[in-house]
């Protein structure tokens, strides 16, 4: 019997005609492992939330959904909460308590196990996932690696029959994601729980996949095994091409006559099949320059010996961060969950106050600037949580909120607020509430407020979160045309495919310092673990390749 069963589900939210699901039927088969995927609004988050009862968002809704055979509205709660888990995409929405084993007995108690029961399973919980070394910490000291698992083990106590998980690794650094993601393969594979998950980053989850859907506009474009998606997708000439893994783009770059490889492992086998009976002439593509810091007075923000810790009896966060920002670039910040990565972006804005060096923005010390100065123009930062700069019921309001308090006539806001809406592709959502976005679309937002400020330097902690590849495209030409007028850009990102593709220079961050910078094709090329996955797949034959162009390109060269 299958676990799920959906029949001509269409649902629209509030005050939009725009079908967020449109005639969705699918069953899903009891330990299937299936992989949800598509741009930014596409539905994904939608559907996950009509998987359960409590979740389901409010709006118009036609069409039934079948949980064991039996229509979801009719599963109790207490039913649904012991047999469906779901895992949110940020990891902070989903604690409720302040230590990590009271989270992981919460559950429990709300269900009303008895004390036996409930320690054997915690026990049981924190070893199989490796939390005994912080079992009795406060959830504030976790990383978000850390706070993501917790979530997943505290769920997994109830044992659950589906696991459901909406984009779980859209905050983990890759060496993080990875380890999250074979936990959820291994949970499928051992337990038999059924799995279904949605997710941008399609590197480690495509292999696992039993069955990948894939969304386009409210309705599934595609509903296929993994090695078969690549040929529905060409064949549509669907902008979702672009966001299949490494070894699938470049395999049908080159016009290969061999499988298809999914993982890096197959890439590297085919890659060595396809160059077999050729003379590798050409190693590597011209190389970069070794980078070079840049003089004073061709900084922007400029960190000394930067030493700060959230309180007196904790241990210090940022440990010494020294590091140079050349005007206009686009530099990228790489590193684990809780290095100290976004409390630096932090710093450099203000927000918290170090207790040793100086931070100097556009050659002047931070503290000698006044509290409007630094923000009118000169300064403005996203944060990792866009739904913390909203606070009006639409949009549009939101928007025009940004520019309260200008001497601009209504005709400048407009024009303003147009302008940015169309570069950031949030026109079509004005009437919406922000809270009813998708977690892309909620980004986009959030990029297109702060580009109201108009900054000189503009602070990016995590920009990719939640978008799909499709947009990270237009993401990367905003970046460089905002480069192209002299804003200088400083990004915190765990997305290692976009800072190779896109960033002048990447920072690798460790235990609460920079440790070093260099330009992205000597940065990347250097690193075994810490770097893409075309780099991976191809450092056997070829040298400094640290993109999917760069691998096809060397493809081509070599015929």
């Amino acid at each position: 019997m299958e676990h799920f069963k959906i029949e001509n589900l269409t649902f629209s939210y509030p005050g939009t005609e725009k079908k967020a699901l449109n005639d969705i039927s699918l069953k899903i088969e009891r330990g299937q492992y299936v992989t949800l995927c598509g741009k930014s609004g596409s539905g994904k988050t939608t559907l996950l939330r009509h998987f359960k009862t409590v979740l389901t968002p409010h709006g118009e809704r036609n069409g039934n959904v079948y949980f064991e055979g039996k229509p979801l509205s009719e599963v109790s709660m207490r039913d649904q909460s012991a047999k469906i888990a779901y895992v949110m995409q940020n990891p902070d929405s989903q604690i409720v308590t302040d230590k990590v084993w009271h989270e992981l007995a919460f559950g429990l108690e709300s269900l009303g196990c008895d004390q036996r029961t409930m320690r054997l399973r915690v026990a049981e919980m924190a070893s199989y996932f490796g939390i005994q070394n912080w079992f009795h910490r406060n959830v504030a000291e976790l990383s978000g690696g850390q706070k993501q698992l917790l979530n997943l083990a505290s769920i997994m106590a109830m044992q659950p029959t589906v696991l459901i998980l909406d984009e779980p690794t859209s905050q983990l650094d890759p060496i993080a994601a990875a380890d999250f993601l074979n936990t959820v393969r291994k949970i499928n594979l051992e337990l038999g729980t059924t799995v279904i998950l949605s997710e941008h980053r399609l590197e480690e989850v495509f292999p696992s996949a039993d069955r990948v859907l894939v969304m386009d506009g409210g309705h599934i474009a595609a509903d296929a095994t993994p090695r078969s998606v690549g040929d529905i997708l060409k064949e549509q000439d669907s902008d979702m091409f672009a966001a299949l893994p490494t070894p699938i783009q470049i395999y049908y770059a080159t016009e290969s006559t061999f499988a298809c490889p999914l993982t890096i492992r197959e890439g590297r086998s085919w890659l060595s099949k396809e160059l077999t009976d050729r003379e590798i002439k050409i190693t590597s593509l011209p190389g970069e320059t070794e980078y070079e810091e840049p003089d004073p007075d061709k900084t922007a923000v400029e960190l000394k010996e930067i030493w700060f810790r959230y309180e007196r009896d904790l241990p210090d966060v940022l440990k010494g961060v020294d590091l140079k920002i050349p005007n206009g670039s686009l530099s990228a910040v790489a590193g684990g969950n809780g290095t100290g990565k976004s409390t630096m972006l932090k710093a450099i804005c203000g927000v918290v106050k170090p207790y040793r060096g100086k931070i100097l923005i556009n050659g002047k010390r931070l503290d000698k600037y006044k509290q409007n100065e630094l923000f009118r123009g000169c300064l403005a930062m996203l944060p990792q949580d866009p739904q913390s700069l909203f606070v009006k019921k639409t949009v549009k309001e939101d928007l025009y909120e940004m520019l309260s308090g200008q001497w601009l006539t209504k005709e400048e806001k407009g024009k303003l607020v147009s302008e940015v809406a169309d570069i950031c592709e949030v026109t079509a959502f004005f009437s919406s509430h922000p809270y009813d976005l998708s977690g892309g679309e909620q980004q986009r937002t959030a990029l297109a407020k702060v580009l109201l400020c108009k900054p000189e330097i503009l602070l990016l902690d995590e920009p990719t979160k939640g978008i799909d590849s499709f947009f990270k495209i237009k993401l990367s030409r905003i970046l460089k045309r905002l480069n192209g007028k002299g804003v200088t850009i400083i990004m915190v990102s765990h997305d290692v495919e976009f800072c190779a593709k896109y960033a002048d220079n990447v920072s690798m961050f460790f235990d609460g310092s920079v440790i070093t910078t260099n330009t992205p094709g000597r940065f990347f090329s250097q690193n075994s673990f810490y770097t893409t996955a075309a780099n991976r797949m191809s450092r056997h034959i070829f040298e400094n390749a640290v993109t999917n162009e760069d691998v096809i390109e060397l493809c081509r060269l070599n015929k």
